[in-house]
């Protein structure tokens, strides 16, 4: 016969074993980072003998805290034959995700210690992202190297496309074999080529990304129509430029003069370039102007030309434009001689046609009306010009496209293009609203450069996450400016989703984000 007392010291036995179980679970709980950091610094080394189809793997080290980073795991390897890769896996703090970084140019190597904020994984990495980058399947003396083109269709089609998409899927298997699960979300940012690269995986492979960053996009081979005019129309006889630096300078000082205020506000940025009608004429030598305070008619032709963009002999033109008003400053870097090794040359001589014309060829002879044809066999390859984003959009990917309206290489004008043309695409800014945005950046170069003006700086990532893991739609950012390496006072401005703008109020803090207001343009 059972004793009353018997449930009372079951129940007792089983609240006793329920503590003793929650004891050990926060103990383990307690243990578990030490623990799981010293596992995971025990298996990087095993990382370089896994076996990933059609990848080779070279070595898995661990890697201190170096540079501000905490302690990853660095792993080296290629994509067969030839997409060389670096993988960094967080051996402390991963925030569940990963971030694979674009490339310039022509690519060429792999930089994962890139400095900046364009092109580079040096801030997901601080953030605690599992990052990757690529030097997209060839190797380069210098960014814009295009000898690895040369007859070489392979090495152009891991560079159009396959090198992201394979490096990608590598990471993305090392990191959930290396944590034992997946990424719970996967982020791609890049500029220029970058920006290309972060269309074309939108495009092409709509399924790798959850969000993408696409910065001054090189968006199609029609870009070498512009190249080539600008090495016809900006050089004499000689191969030199027509305008010298001097010259360039005083045509922004003038340009500046002009139209700088039209936003509400003098601050040394030409906010609006298509509402600037500065006319370069206004500088022609005559009375007073003479020598270097003025421009002859054969340099205020060339700045004609290069404001207005390429055209065939019919008038026709053949690129969304040229460079925009308020460029100016960048284009000593950009308005090279025809016969010099930059990357707009050798895009013609290696990577444009179908047959390569090597690096005897001469910009200048690109023919205005015959060649725009000829190149449209490797725009099949390369460009990331196709508005159709559907695939991305129903995978539920977000998009942040952004442009500097001072790019002297990549003019502005082309993304803004693209951008009408994938609105339209998706049916209208209602419903593009809900994966794209466009963002163009007042006073900013090609990719953050050299000659930027104003405040250019924002934290596009975050925004980014927090529309794709919040659901909370970026709207104006702030984009900065250090002044004097933080000696003097810094400068702050919203940056507007196209097609708005940021509005001086007129009695605000000039220096001030809140004194701005997004308006229509």
């Amino acid at each position: 016969m059972m004793s009353a007392s018997m449930p009372l010291r079951a129940a007792a036995a089983r609240v006793l074993a329920g503590i003793a179980a929650a004891v050990a679970v926060l103990v383990a709980l307690a243990a578990t980072p030490a623990t799981a950091e010293t596992d995971l610094r025990a298996r990087c080394s095993a990382m370089a003998a896994e076996a990933i189809e059609d990848v080779n793997l070279l070595s898995a080290v661990v890697v201190e805290r170096k540079r501000g980073m905490k302690p990853y795991c660095r792993v080296l390897g290629y994509v067969r034959p030839a997409i060389n890769f670096e993988i960094r896996l967080p051996i402390e703090g991963w925030n569940g995700k990963f971030y694979m970084a674009g490339c310039s140019g022509a690519c060429g190597r792999v930089r994962a210690d890139r400095r900046g904020p364009s092109n580079s994984t040096r801030d997901a990495q601080r953030r605690g992202y599992a990052v990757a980058t690529t030097d997209s399947g060839h190797w380069g003396q210098h960014g814009g190297d295009g000898v690895w083109a040369y007859h070489n269709r392979r090495a152009e089609i891991d560079w159009a496309e396959r090198a992201i998409n394979q490096t990608t899927r590598t990471a993305k298997e090392l990191l959930r074999r290396y944590y034992g699960r997946p990424q719970e979300r996967a982020y791609f940012a890049g500029c220029s080529n970058g920006g290309r690269q972060g269309l074309i995986e939108a495009q092409r492979f709509a399924n790798d990304f959850d969000g993408i960053i696409a910065g001054a996009p090189w968006l199609d081979l029609r870009s070498v129509n512009l190249f080539a005019w600008l090495y016809q129309k900006g050089t004499n006889g000689g191969g030199w430029p027509i305008l010298e630096r001097p010259k360039i300078d005083l045509l922004g000082r003038a340009v500046t003069a002009a139209c700088d205020a039209k936003d509400g506000l003098e601050d040394g940025i030409v906010s609006d370039p298509e509402g600037c009608d500065f006319d370069p004429a206004a500088l022609r030598c005559g009375g007073t102007k003479v020598n270097g305070d003025c421009l002859t008619d054969k340099e205020i032709a060339a700045v004609r030309a290069i404001y207005a963009g390429p055209r065939n002999s019919a008038g026709e033109p053949l690129y969304s434009g040229g460079l925009p008003k308020g460029s100016e400053r960048n284009w000593p870097l950009f308005l090279s001689t025809g016969t010099t090794d930059t990357f707009e040359a050798n895009v013609l001589r290696y990577l444009a046609f179908e047959d390569d014309p090597g690096g005897e060829y001469d910009p200048r002879a690109y023919d205005m009306d015959k060649d725009p044809e000829r190149i449209k066999f490797m725009s099949r390859i390369v460009s990331a010009d196709n508005p159709d984003l559907s695939a991305f959009r129903d995978h539920g990917g977000k998009m942040i496209l952004y442009h500097g309206t001072a790019d002297a290489l990549l003019p502005y004008r082309r993304t803004v293009d693209y951008y009408d043309a994938a609105v339209a695409k998706a049916g209208g800014a209602g419903a593009a609203d809900r994966f794209l945005r466009l963002y163009l950046v007042p006073g900013m170069s090609h990719c953050w450069g050299r000659e930027d003006v104003g405040p250019v700086q924002a934290d596009f990532l975050t925004a980014l996450e927090n529309w794709v893991e919040k659901g909370q739609p970026p709207a104006d950012l702030t984009a900065t400016e250090e002044r004097n390496r933080g000696k003097g006072r810094d400068r702050s401005r919203p940056l507007c989703p196209y097609p708005l703008a940021a509005r001086y109020d007129g009695s605000g803090d000039a220096d001030a984000a809140a004194s701005f207001a997004c308006a229509r343009r």
